[in-house]
């Protein structure tokens, strides 16, 4: 069949990872604290394995968050210590390296036998990459390669495909969309992805807690730069303060990006042993994975994140600060400004 949605050598490289697979158990490993694009990830290629006669399972450090329940349904997931004797190939799916699944799970799979993802820092890492940094999502990645190779694609897959493109492009809103996004999509919808549901589950089901989580976020706000930064920070103990937990704070950071004039957003949440941070930007030329890098996150141009242990949030608040501005100044020189 001729590639419709996919490159060519994308397909090929798919093609020899299910080659490589050779009759073993594959567990689809997603990254820790999975957001849609991971789920979605997960189980379409696990249900789509499955029909192919593999036997596929889903492993994850963490648990499938409340809203991204609807695209799991009735697949299993499991962690390290649930795989018992488990002999077989890892599948890492919306990883950009190999350490996004945790340490037990690099520990447990020291060898990847394939890699799928659409992040711009992917290390390639594995045995077979299947990675196109143009794609909006892993998921797009996966329904265009399902199409192209003709697969089953039933209205679960469907709906789990979907529920990672929509949730990767901020509802078709992000740069990173495509008519190829909008295609796929719609043959999405073809085989059974109920855009409706997926919006309800997805975007109107929000606790009271994170309403209050989201209170106290926009009340932190910082502007920089001449008000071209913004960063929010979620204090430690904010989450036992809103009965909230951290997959709460998914979508936060986009308010901060939202102020009209604001080119970088940040979240920044406040641990007792470090912290994490989010940044999003509204134009790749800012290359948000890069700077995140510098603090050894990674992610896209345009959307990125990093831990960091062992400091405070006022502390790498100043760091972060000193970094967009150079930042901000070196887009200004290529720009003339």
């Amino acid at each position: 069949m001729s590639e419709l949605f996919s490159a060519s050598d994308m397909v090929s490289g798919f093609r020899e990872l299910l080659q490589a697979i050779d009759g073993r158990p594959v567990a689809v490993v997603g990254h820790a604290r999975p957001d849609g694009d991971c789920i979605g990830s997960q189980v379409a290629l696990a249900r789509v394995l499955r029909s192919q006669g593999y036997d596929a399972r889903c492993i994850n450090a963490d648990p499938v968050p409340r809203r991204l329940r609807f695209a799991a349904l009735d697949e299993s997931f499991s962690n390290v210590d649930g795989m018992g004797d488990f002999d077989g190939v890892a599948i890492y799916v919306d990883c950009a390296d190999h350490d996004r699944p945790g340490f037990r799970l690099r520990k447990r799979f020291p060898e990847v036998l394939g890699n799928i993802d659409h992040h711009v820092s992917n290390s390639h890492y594995a045995v077979h990459n299947c990675v196109s940094s143009s794609a909006a999502a892993t998921c797009e990645i996966l329904g265009a390669l399902f199409l192209d190779e003709d697969l089953p694609i039933d209205a679960q897959t469907a709906q789990a495909l979907y529920a990672g493109i929509v949730t990767d492009t901020g509802q078709f809103r992000f740069a990173s969309t495509t008519r190829a996004t909008f295609q796929i999509s719609a043959e999405l919808m073809a085989r059974g992805a109920n855009p409706v549901d997926a919006g309800f589950q997805l975007y109107e089901r929000e606790p009271l807690g994170k309403m209050q989580l989201l209170q106290r976020f926009l009340a932190s706000f910082e502007m920089h730069a001449d008000n071209r930064i913004c960063l929010g920070t979620l204090v430690n103990g904010v989450f036992a303060q809103t009965g909230t937990s951290h997959e709460d704070t998914e979508g936060l950071v986009d308010y901060a990006r939202a102020i009209d004039g604001v080119e970088i957003g940040g979240l920044i949440e406040e641990r007792s042993d470090g912290v994490k941070a989010s940044l999003r930007s509204n134009d790749p030329i800012f290359r948000v994975d890069q700077l995140a890098a510098k603090f050894g996150g990674g992610g896209h141009a345009c959307a990125a994140g990093l831990s960091l242990p062992g400091t405070t949030a006022d502390e790498f608040r100043r760091e972060l600060v000193t970094a967009l501005e150079q930042r901000l100044a070196e887009v200004d020189a290529t720009r003339g400004n």
